[in-house]
C-alpha cells in the first residue's frame, strides 16, 4: 500500500464520533469557514457600494466570485503560513477571480482580522441554528419523560449512595431545566454575534482615505459603513471594533461550555442509571446487532460525557485570549481559531446526540421499585426519625433507629421487620402504621408539584 499523501487527507471525524455526521460538523468544516470568509469579503464590497464608496457593479462581481467551490482550501491553508492567517492569500485569490475593474474593491480598507473574525461569527451563527433546534427537541423529550413519570418513585442518590426517595419525573424535569437554560444562553449569544470592521488598528481610517474627497461632504464614512456591513451580513453592529476586546468570543465560549456541561449532567445520570446493577434506564438501540446482546451500551451518553469533559479546557483557552495586547494582538487572536471551532463542534454534536438520547430513552419503573428495596426500608429513615421524634423525643428516636438499623444489617433482614418488634416494646410508638411509614413511594415530598412547576416553564 502506498503511503497516503498528507495533502489529500482531511479531518473527516475518524476520531470524533461525537460530531461525525452532525449538522455542526458540516457547518464548521474548512469549506464552511472559507465560505464565511468569502461572504464577509463580498458583504464588505456591497456595503461600500451602499455607502457610495464602491460601484454597485463591483459589489455584484465580488459576490458572484465569492463561491468556496472555486478555491482550493488546501492551497490556501499552505499559503496562510507566510502571513499567519488564511485571509491574506484568500484576498489575493478573490481579487484575481473578478474582472480588473472590480479588483480594487476587494478587501479594500479591511484587515485580515476583520474578515476572519466576521467569518467566525457567521460560522457560529450558522452552527448555532441547528444546535438550538436540537436543544429544543431534547427539552421536549425531557418534558415528555417528566410528565409520564411524574409519580414514578426511585431512589434519590447523594455521594453515590441512596439517600431518600424521589421521582424519575423530577429528575427528567431537572434535565429539561438545564437544557432550557442552555438554549436561552445560546439564543442570547447568537442574537448578539457582531460583525467585525475596524481596519488596521480599529479606527476605520482607511475607508475615508480611499473615498474620493469630494464625495464625503465632511462626513466620515466609517460609521455608516460599519452599520451597512453588519446589515449585509445579518450580524449585530458592534459598538466598537473588537480586535482586542474579545467579549463576543468569551461570551460565546461561556455559553457553549455551559451547554456542554448541562448536557453532560443528563449524560452522567444516564450512564449511572443504566449500569447493569442499576438498570433503571437504557438508551434506545440504533447501532445494529451486538455480539453481546445483553449489553446495551449507553453510546450517546458516553459521547456527550466526553464533550462535557473537553469543553471547559477549550473555553479556558478562549477566555485566556481576553488578555490581548495593543489594538491587535499577536498570538492571542491566533490561539482562538481552533478551540472555537472545536467547541462549536463538540457542543453541536452533544446537542444532536442529546435529542436522540432523550427521545429514545427507555425507563424501567420496575427496576426503580426493586432498587428502592435494596436497603430494606432504610431509605425512609429520615421520615421515621421525624415521626418517632415527635412521639418519643429526638434522642430516643435516634437510639431506636440506630439499634434497629444495626440489627437489620446483622440479621440481613428488612428494617420494617425489626421495627415491628420495637413498636411492641416502645409504648410511645404503639399504633404507628409501619407499612405506610416504610413505603418509599409515600415519601417523595413535593417531587410531583415541583415537576409540575418545572413543566410550566415555556
Amino acid at each position: 500500500m502506498q503511503p497516503t499523501d498528507p495533502a489529500a487527507e482531511s479531518d473527516v471525524g475518524l476520531l470524533a464520533p461525537g460530531r461525525a455526521g452532525s449538522p455542526a460538523e458540516a457547518a464548521t468544516g474548512d469549506r464552511a469557514f472559507l465560505q464565511a470568509m468569502l461572504d464577509a469579503e463580498a458583504a464588505l464590497t456591497r456595503a461600500q457600494a451602499v455607502c457610495g464608496l464602491a460601484p454597485a457593479e463591483a459589489g455584484r462581481a465580488v459576490t458572484a466570485a465569492a463561491d468556496a467551490a472555486r478555491f482550493d482550501v488546501r492551497d490556501l491553508a499552505l499559503a496562510a503560513r507566510a502571513g499567519g492567517d488564511p485571509v491574506v492569500p484568500l484576498a489575493r485569490s478573490l481579487a484575481a477571480a473578478v474582472a480588473p475593474e472590480a479588483r480594487p474593491y476587494v478587501h479594500r480598507g479591511a484587515s485580515s482580522q476583520d474578515i476572519l473574525d466576521t467569518a467566525a461569527m457567521l460560522v457560529a451563527a450558522r452552527t448555532l441554528a441547528p444546535v438550538l433546534d436540537d436543544l429544543a427537541r431534547a427539552a421536549e423529550a425531557a418534558a415528555r419523560l417528566a410528565a409520564a413519570h411524574r409519580d414514578t418513585p426511585m431512589a434519590g442518590r447523594t455521594l453515590t449512595q441512596q439517600a431518600v426517595p424521589t421521582t424519575f419525573g423530577l429528575k427528567a424535569a431537572g434535565w429539561r431545566s438545564l437544557v432550557l437554560d442552555a438554549h436561552d444562553r445560546l439564543l442570547a449569544v447568537r442574537e448578539s454575534l457582531p460583525a467585525q470592521l475596524g481596519g488596521a488598528a480599529g479606527t476605520l481610517a482607511a475607508f475615508a482615505a480611499y473615498a474620493p474627497t469630494e464625495d464625503l461632504d465632511g462626513i466620515d464614512p466609517g460609521l455608516p459603513l460599519l452599520q451597512a456591513y453588519a446589515n449585509e451580513l445579518g450580524l449585530a453592529e458592534p459598538l466598537l471594533p473588537w480586535h482586542s476586546l474579545r467579549t463576543p468570543v468569551a461570551d460565546l465560549a461561556g455559553a457553549l461550555a455551559f451547554t456542554a456541561g448541562a448536557l453532560g449532567k443528563t449524560a452522567a445520570d444516564v450512564l449511572s442509571l443504566s449500569r447493569t446493577e442499576t438498570g433503571e434506564v437504557a438508551e434506545g438501540r440504533d447501532d445494529g446487532p451486538s455480539t453481546m446482546a445483553h449489553r446495551g451500551h449507553p453510546v450517546r451518553a458516553t459521547l456527550i460525557a466526553a464533550a462535557a469533559r473537553r469543553a471547559p479546557g477549550l473555553a479556558a483557552t478562549l477566555y485566556g485570549s481576553l488578555a490581548a495586547e495593543d489594538e491587535r494582538a499577536a498570538g492571542a487572536w491566533h490561539a482562538e481559531w481552533e478551540p472555537l471551532r472545536e467547541l462549536l463542534r463538540l457542543v453541536g454534536g452533544a446537542a444532536w446526540h442529546a435529542a436522540a438520547l432523550l427521545g429514545g430513552l427507555r425507563v424501567a419503573p420496575y427496576a426503580m421499585r426493586e432498587n428502592l428495596q435494596l436497603t430494606g426500608g432504610q431509605i425512609v429513615a429520615e421520615r421515621l426519625a421525624a415521626v418517632f421524634s415527635e412521639r418519643i423525643g429526638r434522642r430516643r428516636a435516634e437510639e431506636v433507629l440506630v439499634n434497629a438499623a444495626d440489627r437489620a444489617r446483622a440479621e440481613t433482614t428488612d428494617l420494617s421487620d425489626i421495627l415491628a418488634d420495637v413498636l411492641d416494646e416502645e409504648p410511645g410508638l404503639a399504633g404507628l402504621d409501619l407499612r405506610d411509614l416504610t413505603d418509599p413511594a409515600r415519601y417523595t415530598g413535593c417531587a410531583g408539584p415541583l415537576t409540575d412547576r418545572a413543566l410550566d416553564r415555556g
